[in-house]
């Protein structure tokens, strides 16, 4: 089991938790996307590999969303934060 950091209430069990995406998808912009755009968007993802970034809800605590930085292979939570947080590609 993996144990997230939340940045509100510290480190707690992977359960309490609801995995809500990929944190680096960006919306296509409603007002100027074709159709094809919104296409892509739903339907083609990359399948990563490695430190990627990923949105998670702390459903069983204070509800707040928290960005991880969570390595794919391994399963190792490199870094938690708050939604806007940047992550540096060098940061761990």
């Amino acid at each position: 089991m993996l144990n997230i950091k939340c940045p509100w209430c510290g480190e707690r069990a992977e359960t309490e938790f609801t995995y809500k995406g990929d944190a680096t998808i960006r919306r296509p912009d409603p007002e100027t996307a074709s159709d094809e755009d919104w296409l892509d968007h739903i339907y083609l993802r990359d399948n990563p590999s490695g430190d990627h970034d990923e949105m998670w809800q702390h459903s069983s605590g204070c509800r707040q969303f928290v960005k991880v930085r969570r390595n794919l292979k391994t399963h190792d939570i490199l870094r938690t934060g708050a939604p806007n947080d940047s992550f540096a590609e060098d940061d761990t």
